[in-house]
């Protein structure tokens, strides 16, 4: 029996899926909260984000709407919170992409508030997970925050999500694919149930997204779409919350964070970057680690990426010109020493992340042997 005690946030309180769930989320909103800030940034979705506004007054709530100027970063956040104490809310209510759902739990969570998080898209897990990820105003990774618990309501309406870009889901499959190539790294060999559990369901959820992915996209508002989207959105979030901190990102998400020191990758979505990163982080097992099936791996996932458009090397990523002082210096901050990237079972060096950078579509030959 173990002798340490662990504290997992696993879900939210409360999930509403599937065709009016907004509808029906109404009055769950009501219980929370009477005089909520509506938190909202994109301007493609602000016609949505209106709408709900109307929804929630007609109810009799007392709205009031805000924009986030940048990311979720701490400049808007020390801006908010002045603003969301004066005006006496009682409760956040985030409306859009990862980004802003984070900004949402963060700002509740330090004012103590219920959160409720209405995704847009399924581009990401975060109006899900007990995590926030914090971006400088110029839209570069800074750090991440865990959040005492998952938020107070979920409202995942498959209406509103359906209305996204293909590319959103697309980019939520990468990242929900993440999952398994980096939980199985850090944590396949674990002897914690919860983790042991969290790593497998990682595994029958890439199975779901290679399967079923191109159909999704193929067919948006279908049951194939509503399995992917739900896949991508929500169980990637549970497999999250199960495995907790001992089920850690490893190279894909370090990729990711040293690909966003660069402005030019700046209209690259979060998942976009993420899969890349798997890509990254599959050749630095093949090439740092000596395990042939990576290789594979790689192999398999390069045709599924460009099915769905996503990037597969510097080039999609938009960094034909870059520099190789550019390269290093994402290389660099992808290896801190605090980086997730040293979960990898070996020790990797920038010079070893750059190598497998370029290299990301390279196929290996097969000796005679080996065929």
């Amino acid at each position: 029996m173990g002798s340490s005690c662990t504290q997992n946030a696993i879900a939210p309180a409360r999930v509403l899926r599937g065709v009016q769930a907004w509808q029906q989320g109404q009055g769950a909103i009501k219980t929370l909260c009477s005089q909520p800030l509506v938190l909202g940034r994109s301007a493609a979705t602000a016609p949505v984000r209106a709408n709900l506004l109307a929804d929630l007054a007609s109810q009799g709530l007392r709205p009031l709407a805000a924009e986030l100027r940048f990311d979720c970063c701490e400049d808007d956040l020390r801006a908010l919170a002045p603003r969301t104490s004066q005006a006496e809310c009682d409760g956040v209510i985030a409306i859009g992409g990862g980004k802003v759902l984070d900004a949402g739990k963060l700002l509740a969570h330090r004012l103590g508030l219920p959160c409720i998080t209405v995704p847009t898209s399924a581009a990401t897990c975060a109006g899900w997970t007990a995590l926030a990820n914090l971006y400088s105003p110029q839209g570069a990774f800074h750090s991440d925050v865990a959040l005492d618990r998952c938020p107070d309501l979920l409202i995942f309406d498959h209406e509103l999500v359906a209305q996204a870009p293909a590319r959103t889901l697309a980019s939520g499959i990468a990242d929900a694919m993440a999952k398994w190539y980096e939980a199985s790294v850090s944590s396949g060999a674990s002897s914690d149930g919860l983790v042991q559990q969290a790593v497998q369901q990682a595994r029958l959820l890439r199975d779901l997204l290679l399967l079923e992915g191109q159909g999704a996209l193929a067919a948006p508002g279908s049951e194939t779409w509503a399995r992917v989207a739900e896949a991508s959105a929500l169980s990637a979030g549970l497999i999250g919350g199960l495995g907790g901190a001992r089920c850690r990102t490893v190279a894909a998400h370090a990729v990711h964070n040293g690909l966003t020191q660069l402005a030019d990758t700046h209209g690259v979505l979060h998942g976009e970057k993420v899969g890349f990163g798997i890509l990254v982080q599959l050749r630095l097992e093949e090439l740092v680690g000596g395990n042939l099936l990576a290789a594979q791996a790689r192999r398999q996932l390069l045709p599924f990426f460009r099915s769905l458009d996503l990037p597969i090397d510097l080039a999609d990523l938009g960094l034909t010109d870059a520099s190789l002082s550019d390269l290093k210096a994402v290389c660099a901050f992808a290896c801190r020493p605090d980086s997730d990237l040293h979960n990898l079972p070996f020790a990797v060096s920038s010079d070893d992340l750059l190598t497998a950078l370029v290299s990301t579509t390279t196929i290996p030959v097969a000796s005679p042997r080996q065929s």
